[in-house]
């Protein structure tokens, strides 16, 4: 667990200082055919972990490689770039095929000169994009062709730490940019402290349902007769719970080895996420009565068997085993409500381990306790009807949360069925509906006061509806984001946002506001930039800070909108190469190196509106990190 940990944080650590390098290397060559007729090559040597991508992909996906002519008119005729098959796999982000290469890749041209050329050299342009599991990257190199020889001619990049441009900012506190890592901060701690929690509460809860509570007396008597050996055994058995529980996430160690990206992929795929909403549903039907989801009885049976067959300690770890068969018709729902839970959160498999440790430890708890104090078994309530009643209960939470995951697949698809209002009130349905079931079904004043409680809940809620000042922050995580609204204007910014494009625009209205900016160097065809803005900046709280505290200034590296004749910048760098930044995205891509040192996306800055930097730079990472990082810069801001 502890070495998984560790390579994660190596793996950013590379990814992170890595940052100012292109991660392929280019050299051309030139095989001549005859006078005029001439084979370009180009070779590609991609460092490990990246992706460059193919020429041939459709519109709204990554941004393709591309080769131009500075000067196509010296040429008689030109065939297409040459490359061999890609690799090609669906993306989740873009929704469709990606087609991209990995180790090294030769594209080959054929051109044919005018006879009357008579230079030695050609030059060409090359656009393209490169990605690793957190960042991307967009280039633009100039390739040079001597058609003289056949050398291989190494490219070099162009040498931004001499450049002195109007792009160059005076940015306070410089030294922040150096050692730009952010490590796993404390609220990861914290957040699988609220792990560990809520499994400590489904295992209490599972304790109350009519599967478990009637064994806990049955149990504990039984070990009672094994006189003074009856607290190891119950010990033990308690233990052996823990542990079976805990079993249920090491798989998931393994599918997080095979493919770190994996889990997050549950939790952006929309097949996934409808299979969830459909689990969830039977779950809800199972605990209201209408069947019941058992595991095969001939398990049960042959682990109860084996528990007659074995003695001592191994009798007490089948015992136990039988114990999480049986009740797995009330335990599964809540076991199912933790494992999509923890899964699809930040932290992956480890987060559903403190899952798994408190659901088991709740669970255990009883059985172990009362074999030290056994006269304590008299002062519990007898099983009854309630217990049944506390099982439908779980079946309306159940309910509640399966729309959770068809809330999912209604943003990821942008289906706009289940905005944040038309979710909201359906949750308020099924509330006042659990309310009016605990009325029906009884008339005691435990149960009317429940009945209450879970109405005048749903109401509240309802009455967001209505007026904005109804505070629902303790469902961020679940509902829809504020921005998913039916009141919602959408504009061309993430989440619909209010962003500026421009940093000279986003600076004046910073100091205009006096806020602090959010600088976001991302890219349309970015993967790494949407899974940041889908994953994190749609948690409510992290979405609610952007949008009232900051200014955001969102630059796309990748635009092709050329600029206009007095825009167009002209670089040169201390070897004399020159370099003409005449699209929108040449200019922004520039702006980040000269400025930052980093050519990576996606890549978000804190600047005040007197461009001192508030806190050192962040890439991609977890959303507790992301906010708790936002929130460090506004109080440097404020202070």
């Amino acid at each position: 667990m502890f070495k998984n940990l560790s390579l994660k944080i190596l793996f950013t650590l590379f990814s992170l200082l890595s940052f100012s390098q292109d991660p392929v290397k280019w050299s051309t060559s030139v095989k001549k055919i005859n006078d005029i007729t001439f084979q370009l090559n180009t070779k590609a040597e991609i460092e490990d972990n990246w992706r460059l991508y193919s020429q041939n992909l459709d519109d709204g996906g990554a941004l393709p490689t591309e080769f131009i002519f500075e000067d196509n008119s010296i040429l008689k005729s030109f065939s297409n770039v040459l490359e061999p098959e890609p690799i090609t796999k669906y993306d989740p982000i873009f929704k469709m095929d990606q087609s991209y290469f990995v180790n090294n890749v030769v594209f080959t041209q054929d051109i044919v000169l005018l006879e009357s050329f008579n230079n030695d050299s050609i030059i060409q342009n090359l656009y393209y994009q490169v990605c690793d599991d957190r960042v991307c990257i967009f280039q633009d190199v100039q390739l040079v062709f001597n058609l003289s020889s056949n050398e291989v001619k190494s490219v070099s990049s162009f040498d931004y730490s001499s450049i002195e441009s109007d792009l160059k900012l005076d940015l306070g506190n410089y030294e922040l940019i150096k050692n730009e890592y952010v490590s796993e901060s404390s609220s990861s701690f914290s957040r699988r402290l609220n792990i560990l929690i809520l499994g400590l509460l489904g295992g209490f809860l599972a304790l109350l349902t009519p599967c478990v509570f009637p064994m806990i007396p049955l149990t504990v008597s039984f070990f009672s007769t094994k006189n003074e050996k009856a607290k190891l055994y119950s010990t033990s058995y308690g233990l052996f719970i823990v542990l079976i529980y805990l079993s249920l996430s090491l798989p998931f160690y393994f599918l997080e080895n095979i493919n770190p990206e994996i889990l997050n992929q549950i939790s952006t795929s929309p097949i996934l996420n409808f299979i969830f909403f459909a689990i969830f549903i039977a779950f809800a039907l199972s605990l209201f009565g209408l069947f019941d989801i058992t595991l095969p009885s001939s398990w049960s049976n042959t682990v109860d068997s084996k528990s007659n067959l074995y003695k001592g300690l191994i009798s007490t770890f089948f015992m136990s085993l039988t114990l999480c068969l049986v009740s797995f018709s009330c335990t599964g729902p809540i076991l199912g409500t933790l494992l999509v839970g923890t899964l699809t959160s930040d932290g992956g498999a480890i987060d559903l381990t403190y899952g798994m440790l408190g659901f088991g430890v709740a669970l255990a708890i009883p059985f172990t306790l009362l074999a030290f104090f056994p006269n304590i078994i008299n002062k519990l309530p007898k099983s009854g009807s309630w217990t049944n009643t506390i099982k439908v209960i779980l079946g309306f939470v159940e309910l509640a949360l399966a729309f959770k995951f068809l809330s999912n697949v209604d943003l990821i698809q942008e289906w706009g069925i289940l905005k944040r209002e038309v979710f909201i009130a359906i949750w308020v349905l099924i509330f006042v509906a659990c309310g009016l079931y605990l009325i029906i079904t009884s008339r005691k004043t435990s149960y009317i006061i429940s009945s209450l409680s879970f109405i005048l809940i749903g109401l509240y809620m309802g009455s967001s509806l209505f007026t904005k000042s109804t505070n629902l922050s303790l469902l961020s995580g679940l509902l829809p984001p504020e921005f998913y609204s039916i009141h919602n204007d959408t504009n061309n910014c993430p989440l619909g946002l209010d962003c500026v494009k421009d940093f000279n625009d986003g600076l004046n209205k910073s100091k205009i506001n006096n806020k602090p900016i959010l600088l976001d160097f991302t890219g349309w065809a970015c993967a790494n930039c949407k899974r940041v803005e889908e994953n994190t900046w749609s948690v409510p709280k992290v979405f609610d800070l952007i949008n009232n505290e900051f200014v955001l200034i969102s630059l796309y590296v990748d635009d092709r909108t050329n600029l206009n004749g007095d825009e167009i910048i002209l670089l040169r760098d201390k070897y004399g190469n020159e370099k003409i930044l005449d699209k929108v995205g040449e200019k922004w891509s520039a702006f980040q190196t000269l400025n930052f040192q980093n050519n990576s996306q996606p890549y978000y800055v804190l600047l005040s509106p007197n461009l001192d930097i508030l806190n050192k730079p962040i890439q991609y990472t977890d959303t507790d990190t992301y906010y708790d990082w936002l929130i460090d810069g506004l109080n440097k801001f404020k202070n």
